[in-house]
């Protein structure tokens, strides 16, 4: 756990990316981590492993108010967890054992990050495609019966728990979209509500997991809570005056070449 020097920029770029969220409603991991580790030149592991824990504390509050007005389904929430958490903690034994301190686990991060990156691109890009094709599957019997889309949101929890612990990056975008794939009909509140308290047990397993391994900033931490709070407020007022399809395809174009700068740096 490091205390880095107090820098005003900080809270600024937090400002930024909370207004992003708040107008795209993608995750500020997709956004914050290549932000602190190619602009601010944070080690990715500090990247993540501080952006896990203001994800968890941010989403939190998120979740709270999505409880409240009933757009949380906990049966989803709770098959996601159910796959997540453990994957979670495997993935920081995974680290561990790789060495933070060493070549090992920063290098597996910086690729993961990447990855995950353009799997994040991908899903903004393609997303309606994909929700198109889950309305025709959704008449399919196979398809539709509960304990094979039950299986399939535990699986998808596992490989949210991987990707999240190592590159605090899917919790968002990923989330959304694979529970829109797999539950059609449902109302988008109710899945974006649900991978939304989702995400609280997730990031904070994976956040104190970082803290274990000393990767956790405070101060960083707070400055990107200071700028981000009432940055998301903000965005979040704005969201339906501006274009949301402009902006995703914008934003997934700069998730691509980050992406592709991390894996192949």
């Amino acid at each position: 756990m490091s205390f880095e020097i107090f820098n005003p920029l900080l809270p600024l770029s937090g400002f930024a990316v909370g207004v992003l969220v708040g107008l795209t409603g993608v995750g500020g991991g997709s956004l914050m981590t290549p932000l602190l580790v190619l602009l601010f030149g944070f080690k990715p592991a500090t990247a993540v492993g501080t952006d896990l824990l203001y994800a968890a504390i941010t989403k939190g509050g998120g979740s709270w108010v999505h409880h409240r007005h009933g757009n949380i389904d906990w049966g989803i929430t709770g098959r996601l967890a159910l796959g997540s958490v453990p994957a979670a903690g495997l993935s920081l034994l995974l680290l561990a054992q790789l060495g933070i301190g060493s070549h090992g686990a920063p290098a597996l991060i910086s690729v993961v990050l990447g990855f995950a990156l353009l799997l994040t691109a991908a899903s903004l890009v393609f997303r309606q495609r994909l929700l198109d094709l889950a309305k025709r599957r959704s008449a399919s019997a196979d398809f539709s019966r509960r304990h094979v889309v039950g299986v399939l949101t535990v699986a998808v929890g596992v490989l949210l728990g991987v990707l999240v612990t190592i590159s605090s990056v899917g919790a968002g975008a990923l989330g959304v979209t694979a529970l829109s794939f797999l539950y059609p009909q449902l109302a988008t509140r109710r899945i974006v509500g649900s991978d939304i308290a989702h995400a609280v047990p997730l990031t904070l397993v994976a956040g104190l997991g970082h803290w274990w391994l000393g990767t956790v900033d405070v101060v960083l931490l707070v400055s990107l809570l200071i700028g981000s709070l009432p940055g998301i407020a903000l965005g979040a007022h704005f969201a339906a005056k501006v274009p949301e399809r402009a902006l995703r395809g914008l934003l997934a174009s700069v998730l691509l070449l980050v992406g592709g700068k991390l894996i192949f740096a």
